[in-house]
């Protein structure tokens, strides 16, 4: 298991100025990226980059939400619930509440299929790693435990090689990443950010 602490994330402002990014960590075929999570401060309503090819899941994990305009209706973004749609879909985000931080995971569906679940405590499983892919845990609230480690709001857990122990108390949550790597993807490599 790998684990990367919120406060090594960097900040990177958009282009706009609309908000800030970090990466956490994204899946590799050689030089090309396949998958990656990363969490970015939104400051204001604008409009969504396009990333044709990949399919997004968006969760607001902190913040009070936003609305998903699109030119078939519009998604709901509420805390703690991801959403899941195509990354080339125009979108124009409009915050419901007040500025917000999202967990943004982007993905090639030809390489890889994936699953973002929101656990909360109390709750205590081992989780089934997938034969070929890995899984995730970002930490949304409390002092969660996986395998060995004591995590924290923010913060990041990989597991690559076997199943983890995921123990969560009364008021913990987490998201729950599964990337399940396709067909010859299985060369992909995990590179965490900042490492």
């Amino acid at each position: 298991m790998q684990v990367l602490p919120f406060d090594d994330l960097i900040d990177v402002p958009w282009k706009n100025g609309g908000g800030i990014t970090r990466d956490i960590a994204k899946g590799l075929l050689g030089t090309q990226p396949i998958w990656r999570i990363s969490r970015a401060d939104v400051a204001q309503d604008g409009a969504f980059s396009n990333f044709a090819g990949l399919t997004r899941v968006l969760t607001v994990v902190s913040g009070n939400g936003m609305v998903l305009e699109h030119p078939g209706g519009e998604l709901n973004a509420a805390p703690w619930v991801p959403v899941c749609f195509d990354g080339a879909l125009e979108v124009h985000s409009r915050l419901t509440d007040g500025p917000l931080t999202d967990l943004n995971l982007m993905f090639d569906p030809t390489h890889c299929a994936a699953d973002v679940i929101t656990r909360n405590g109390p709750l205590e499983q081992i989780t089934q790693r997938p034969p070929e892919g890995i899984i995730a845990f970002h930490v949304l609230a409390g002092r969660p435990e996986i395998g060995a480690a004591k995590l924290t709001t923010g913060d990041t857990a990989f597991i690559e090689a076997d199943n983890a122990r995921l123990a969560l108390g009364k008021g913990d949550a987490v998201l729950e990443i599964n990337l399940r790597y396709l067909g010859q993807s299985d060369a992909i490599k995990l590179s965490i950010a900042n490492r």
